[in-house]
């Protein structure tokens, strides 16, 4: 029986969004924003070669048709992708009223968001009083410290002394529908801020805010440092997704990296977190291993948390450069009659003004559908194909492209 692996590099935007000028980044649209366009083109005028040197190098991902998916979006071919794809390609294009995590893999997995998310100002304070009373109740604090739109990394330069001095929670917020809360593990406690999270959660959702994001850090002032201990509690999906259809038809579904978070595990079986690094060794081995008929369902968030909102070019090259050199080993896992696509769930163009995600279409190349050539399809449309080839009835509004 056949089986299903859809891997997503998250942000890995292809440019070409029709709708680029409805969504903006430090107020200038994000017209013309083109993640992988624009890190190859810097890649290949020697604009990135910190840790790294020459023309962007993707001969795997490349040679299944990762060049030739983002001609599709924008009608031309970024630097130095220009093998004759061998595989399946296609660019996406979502319809979500937002450019965002939850929206970009609800929609992959066949449900596209039916409402407008909640954004807080940018402003200070950013979050309204009655919301701050709530989470200092829970929190059992006399305040909290934030209060506004902040970096992760330089909220905790700014903060994190003050943190453990008060024991106040740090609340922050950015340009995507988020509550955060930083919390120093040992002085705050891993436990206690989890649980402050899991239990504002359903106030946020409530007011259509996707994600309560707890961050632990740890460390010293002037070394403070996040953990991998994160945690999304993100609101529900509003309708049954691929997951749920796979489930329901007595399948497995792996969780690989957040994905057990933005889908609040339902329709998920089971999930294994962690850094990219040690993703990959969970990725070849549910290749390994994986049942008949199931899907594994992986995010590999580093592109997009580590190197994209920071706007570091090079470090996201280098990313992905370490992704193609390790994909043999996963393709090497694949069966007759698997199926596995690599796509994104948005944009992050490190180029690109501010520090938020940017309006894209996104590449989708895959490995177990011969060569072809699907055009432009909708991000519905890869649960639809998904579903297709493990046989499973779909649920959502996308048409195979199989």
């Amino acid at each position: 029986m056949a089986r299903a692996f859809l891997v997503v590099l998250d942000s890995l935007g292809c440019g070409g969004a029709p709708d680029a000028n409805q969504f903006f980044n430090d107020g200038v649209p994000d017209t013309g924003a083109n993640t992988l366009g624009h890190i190859a083109a810097a890649c290949a005028a020697g604009r990135a070669d910190v840790g790294r040197t020459g023309p962007l190098h993707l001969p795997h991902l490349d040679r299944l048709g990762l060049g030739a998916a983002a001609a599709l979006a924008t009608d031309q071919r970024p630097d130095g992708l220009t093998a004759a794809p061998e595989g399946l390609w296609a660019a996406a294009t979502e319809v979500s009223p937002g450019k965002d995590t939850p929206s970009g893999h609800w929609e992959l997995a066949g449900v596209p968001v039916p409402w407008d998310w909640h954004y807080f100002p940018d402003q200070m304070p950013a979050f309204p009083a009655d919301l701050t009373e709530k989470v200092c109740r829970l929190a059992g604090t006399d305040g909290i410290l934030g209060n506004r739109h902040a970096s992760g990394t330089e909220i905790l330069k700014e903060e994190g002394a003050r943190h453990i001095e008060t024991g106040w929670p740090i609340c922050y917020t950015s340009a995507d529908s988020v509550f955060q809360i930083a919390a120093h593990e040992q002085s705050f406690g891993l436990e206690r801020l989890l649980e402050l999270c899991r239990d504002i959660a359903p106030v946020l959702h409530e007011m259509r805010v996707g994600r309560v994001i707890a961050r632990p850090f740890v460390g010293a002032p002037g070394a403070f440092e996040r953990t991998p201990n994160r945690r999304d509690f993100a609101i529900s999906p509003p309708a049954p997704t691929l997951c749920d259809w796979v489930q329901g038809a007595g399948h497995t579904v792996h969780g690989v990296g957040k994905i057990g978070d933005i889908f609040s595990m339902q329709g998920i079986t089971d999930v294994v977190k962690g850094p990219d690094a040690e993703l990959m060794e969970h990725l070849i081995s549910l290749g390994v291993s994986a049942e008949p008929g199931s899907l594994t369902f992986a995010n590999f968030v580093e592109f997009d948390s580590l190197y994209g909102h920071r706007r570091d070019v090079s470090g996201y090259a280098r990313a992905l450069e370490w992704f193609d050199a390790q994909l043999p080993r996963f393709l090497n896992t694949l069966g007759p009659g698997d199926l596995a696509i690599f796509t994104a769930d948005h944009g992050n163009d490190p180029t690109w003004t501010g520090t938020d995600h940017t309006r894209e279409r996104v590449p989708v190349v895959g490995v177990g559908a011969g060569r072809h050539n699907a055009g432009i399809v909708g991000f519905s449309d890869v649960a639809a194909s998904i579903a297709k080839h493990l046989n499973v009835p779909a649920q959502g509004p996308g048409r195979s492209f199989l």
